[in-house]
Order: C-alpha cells, then structure tokens, then sequence
C-alpha cells in the first residue's frame, strides 16, 4: 500500500462517524416519509455517458409502462449532465426533478429508499457503501468497486444492512450462464479444469477516446475537486483536464482500463458458469504496445487466475485487434462447452472428448458436437431486463435474488484488479477466500499441487458439483504396476 492508499484509509477511519450520522439522518428523514408515498422513490448519481444512456432511460422506460417506482433525484458533478438528465425524466414521466452536485445531500434530503450508481469507478465504494447504510437500495454500474479491499468492506455492508443490491454486469441476467452451470454441476464435462474468455476490441483513434470532450466542459461547469474525490482521499489534486474528466477510464487513479471495463464483464459471466468465486492466485501481464496517446492502462492484457477447486481461469484481449479474438469456453475431462453463438439465442455448443479416453459409449454420449438451447427465452434488452430482476428482488425482500449481487461483484473484482495491480508491481498475488487477505505469491502452490498428486489424492470441484467422480479420475495401465522406487534394492514390482 502506498502512501496515498495510507491517507485514504486514515481519512476514511476518521469520517467513519460522519457518515454514521449522515446514515442515520437519512434513516429519520426516509422514516417520517414513509406512508407519504408508496411509489419506490430513487435517485441518481452519475448521469453521464452510461448513467444516462443506460441507468436513466431503463428506468424511465419501466416507469412509464407502470412500475410502482419514481425517479426523483440525479446527481452530478457537470452541470450539462444533470440537466440532460432531469429534463429527459421530466419531459418522459413527468413531476419535478432535483438536481444536485453532492450526492450525500441528495441522499439526506431526498427520501430515497434505492440509488443507481453511474459515476466513475473510484467514487462506487463509497456512494453505495453510504447508501445501503442509510436505508437504500442499489443498483452499481461495474466494476462494482475499484479496490479489492473496498469489495471486501462492501459485501459486509451489504450483509449487515440486507439491502439489495445489484451489480451492473447486464449479461448476468441472460439465462444462459445458469443453464450451462447446470450441465456442469451435473458432470457433462467431467473435472472442470479451465475456462478461457476475452473482450477484444479496436479503434482508429485509441480506446476510451470516443467519448467526446465538449468546450464546455470547465471549472465552472465541473466540479472538479469534487469529480476527482480529493477531500475523500481517492485521487490526488491535479489541474482540470477535460480528456481526464471525459475519457477517465484511460488513467489508473479513476479506473483500470480494460481490466474493469470490461474483463468483469466475461470474468463475472464465467463465475456465474462455473460457480467458482474467489481465485487463489492470479498473474497479470501486458503491456503499452500501439496507443501511445498519454494513457496509462495497457492496450494488451492477460489475467490467469487459479482456484483452490482445481482449475484455472484465463481472459485475454487486445484493445487494437479484435478480428480475431479466442472462443469463449470452459474445458473439462469429458468434454467442453463453448459459448460459440450469440448470447441472446440462449444456445451454446457441448463438444465431447474422444470416447477412447472419457470410456462414455457413443449411444450414450454421441461423439460429435450438440448444440444445447436453455429452457428461458433471452431478454430482448438485456440492461432492461437487468435493473427489472433488481426492481423485483426489492419488491420480494430478496437481496440473493439478484443476478449479480455484491458476493459474485466481489469476486469478479478479486480477480481484474489483482491482474492489474500484478501487471503494474510485476508481482503474483495469492488471494485468502478464508481470511480475505493478499500476499505476495511464492512456491506454496505448485507444492500444493504436488503434494496432492504424491498421495494420489481425489480431484477438487467447482462448487455446485454433485456429479460424484464422473469424468474426475483416470486409469492405471497394467505397466505402472512397474512404479516405484527401488528400496534397498528391491524391486516394486515383486
């Protein structure tokens, strides 16, 4: 931890008390309105690019085709986000919008019961953190955090308060990760062993660069000390910069480039596939090689990362070819699942091994690929679809019910951002699901495994699994019975 991290944390420790009062302000408020109006009253911080684009306009869209909800807040540091976006709300479900630039204000005088969060990654933490203690529900753009040890923090504050809260990996909502959990848990691809993923992407002119910097954007228009999170300890002061403001993804203190845009969206959906959680040890490399225009995230990227089950996670992309990019799948004894067809079509391909190695006959499991269609049909929109299975575990009280709650968030989380940080330190990092703890990694893992192999120990399994040994055991050829050392001399084998 540097020495910024360090005064984050003494500055957190130190306002823990202020928020705690702020929390049970917002409480009082929330329960004096209570029988005021039955309508579920939320708010909004961050309206910019996908707080308006995607947050904003669902939620809109739910409302008018009359969901018991109203959008009555958004907040934001730029003064054209936040009149774009109350103006949208007013003019498409009418009533009057406020508008803030703090969202703690918002939050004490509002009388919100949930939040959807659109802001930068650094700032999640603590507005959802905040919210839940105050009473709120939430709905978090991803990454869900930007820190590991702000994951960790989180899910406990979501466990103590019983809030509900959704992570915005939309894809999580699609059918088919559970349908393809299913197969697995059931054995159709034996000993899981690894998954592979990607996000490949390519542009002419530099990803992130795409979101368009206006001359209007100003010290006056943006609250800059306030976008940048300096009094909170999140990222240190600077002069104003638009491209910083507009294109923040490119820059480590804000976000991590590909690592958080969008490795957490494949990384999630595996997670969801597999039911693996929290990786134990994870490698991350890359490097600068073409977008050389002031960024700091890489433009190629790999995370490998290991699970105590027995199987390793690979996601790869480059942000400057995407032509061809690797076949999203996971790999087991007996056979492989790939995520080959579109997403939406809630199809996905089983390819077998060779019988002469699975011992699975033909007539029982055919030799040859077979395309599986899960039983729910695929949302037409899947962010829709997303903050509407959000909406209906509020109504149910039924924080698990999410598609992708703070736990699964968490672990998505583990695994980008301990890539990155081992890509920036040049370091491999060992992960404690136990006592949620880093360290540096060292040779105890290969021992491990070793170890296991030694006293010819029973394969793990990701969790779910209820297929017993099937596919997770192979056979000893007559000539092993040759093995072993030699003792004294004496032969074995007899």
């Amino acid at each position: 931890m540097d020495s910024f991290d360090a005064s984050r944390r003494t500055f957190l420790k130190t306002t823990a008390a202020g928020v705690a009062a702020t929390s049970l302000a917002v409480k009082a408020a929330k329960s004096q309105a209570a029988d005021a109006n039955s309508k579920l009253r939320i708010g909004f911080v961050g309206v910019g690019g996908r707080g308006f684009g995607a947050h904003v306009k669902s939620l809109s869209a739910i409302a008018k085709d009359g969901a018991n909800i109203e959008l009555v807040a958004v907040c934001d540091v730029y003064e054209h986000n936040r009149n774009r976006a109350a103006d949208y709300i007013e003019k498409e479900n009418g009533g009057k919008v406020a508008r803030y630039v703090d969202f703690r204000e918002m939050y004490a005088k509002e009388n919100l019961d949930a939040v959807s969060i659109g802001t930068p990654d650094h700032w999640h933490a603590i507005q959802a953190m905040e919210a839940m203690k105050g009473g709120m529900h939430v709905y978090c753009e991803k990454p869900m955090v930007k820190k590991v040890e702000d994951a960790i923090e989180l899910v406990g504050v979501w466990r103590d308060t019983g809030k509900v809260m959704q992570v915005g990996v939309q894809g999580t909502s699609l059918p088919i990760w559970d349908a393809a959990r299913e197969k697995i848990d059931a054995g159709l691809l034996g000993k899981v062993l690894m998954y592979q993923t990607e996000y490949f992407r390519n542009s002419d002119i530099g990803q992130w660069r795409y979101y368009p910097l206006s001359k209007d954007m100003t010290p006056k228009t943006v609250d800059w000390k306030r976008f940048l999170g300096v009094e909170e300890g999140l990222a240190q002061d600077q002069p104003f910069d638009r491209a910083v403001f507009a294109q923040w993804r490119r820059f480590w203190e804000f976000g991590s480039g590909m690592f958080t845009d969008l490795f957490v969206h494949r990384t999630t959906q595996m997670m969801k596939a597999t039911g693996l959680r929290y990786p134990a040890r994870i490698t991350g490399s890359g490097g600068l090689y073409l977008e050389y225009d002031g960024r700091e995230v890489p433009d190629v990227a790999t995370v490998v990362a290991e699970f105590n089950s027995g199987c390793q996670g690979l996601v790869t992309a480059t942000m400057a070819a995407s032509e061809t990019p690797i076949t999203n799948l996971v790999r087991g004894h007996d056979g492989s699942i790939l995520f080959d067809r579109p997403e939406a079509s809630g199809e996905f391909t089983f390819v077998p091994e060779r019988p002469q190695v699975t011992h699975i006959s033909p007539t029982e499991l055919p030799f040859e690929k077979q395309v599986l269609k899960t039983e729910k049909e695929a949302p037409k929109d899947q962010t829709r679809a997303h903050f509407e299975n959000w909406l209906a575990a509020i109504d149910l009280n039924a924080p698990d019910t999410c598609n992708n709650p703070p736990d699964l968030g968490a672990a998505a989380i583990v695994l980008v951002n301990l890539g990155a940080r081992s890509y920036r330190e040049g370091k491999i990092y060992h992960f404690d699901e136990e006592t949620m703890k880093i360290s540096d990694a060292d040779s105890s893992w290969a021992k491990k495994w070793e170890k296991i192999s030694k006293e010819r120990g029973k394969a793990s399994h990701v969790p779910g699994w209820n297929a017993g040994d099937k596919g997770s055991t192979i056979n000893d050829p007559d000539h092993q019975k040759l093995e072993g050392p030699w003792i004294n001399g004496k032969d074995p084998a007899g």
